[in-house]
């Protein structure tokens, strides 16, 4: 071998020709998927606190604690929504048992609630937390554990959480519902299922395109998954309710106020 050869092996390669060089993995790349690996760990297991913390928010019961301040402010016994009425621990139901301020009062404390919880869920885990919380907060209103996964139909806490998760449909979906509601002469369930899904077509569409949400979270997987978790129970709720057998009409008084009983005819013969 000569010495030019022997120089031209030994030779370093410039800069240049080292950048250009295949490399699988850069030399701390083992390290960078591991690292990467646990921050997804880390904000799986932040939705999944958002999720559970929207669940909790949501399953306060808000129509219960309501009736019961309003019957001891009246004097009478508490009035259980589930029994009396169209049995819906909801707001349209306690403003025909208990009136339409009541009502009011239920209907702005369920909303309330579930924009709680989708802000709590940003404040966790962002925009991911936020659509797990709002989903969680819902689940929660249909179903609390705290009585037996009995709950409302969650119309009102869905309406609170698109507030904070989808701002930009909210004048949409309001005058959808009432336009639909007012065509099928008042039946509710109707203007759901024609809203519902025209929301989860909505979140689609803002996801695939990126749009913008107003104040709202930014449109990542999470806001079809939140449109339709939150659509399906919701419409969940709306079945059952027309699948349940009819039960004739019953007042609150009927439901709270035992009934005296009958002073037994005597056997005995008149004298």
């Amino acid at each position: 071998m000569t010495s030019g050869m022997r120089r031209l092996l030994l030779k370093k390669p410039a800069p240049q020709d080292r950048a250009l060089r295949p490399t699988i993995l850069p030399p701390n790349g083992f390290g960078v998927a591991r690292n990467f690996a646990a921050e997804y760990d880390r904000r799986r297991m932040r939705t999944l606190i958002a999720a559970s913390l929207g669940y909790l928010v949501g399953s306060f019961p808000t129509a219960d604690i309501v009736t019961r301040y309003a019957a001891r402010r009246n004097g009478e016994e508490s009035v259980d929504l589930r029994a009396a009425g169209t049995g819906n621990p909801g707001s349209l139901n306690a403003a025909k048992l208990l009136g339409w301020k009541w009502g009011a009062i239920i209907l702005a404390g369920d909303m309330m609630k579930g924009a709680l919880a989708s802000l709590a869920g940003r404040a966790v885990a962002g925009d991911n937390g936020t659509y797990a919380a709002g989903s969680g907060a819902v689940i929660g209103h249909c179903a609390p554990v705290w009585s037996g996964f009995r709950g409302g139909k969650g119309v009102a806490t869905s309406a609170g959480t698109s507030l904070v998760c989808f701002p930009a449909y909210m004048p949409v979906d309001i005058s959808l519902a009432a336009a639909t509601l007012a065509l099928s002469r008042g039946q509710a369930g109707t203007a759901t299922y024609v809203a519902s899904a025209v929301f989860v077509t909505a979140a689609l569409y803002w996801w695939l395109r990126r749009n913008g949400s107003l104040w709202g979270p930014k449109p990542t997987i999470g806001l079809p998954a939140y449109a339709l978790s939150t659509s399906a129970i919701i419409t969940y709720r709306f079945v059952t309710a027309q699948m349940a057998p009819a039960s004739p009409p019953q007042t609150a008084a009927l439901q709270t106020i035992p009934l005296k009983a009958k002073r037994p005819l005597s056997r005995n013969p008149l004298p």
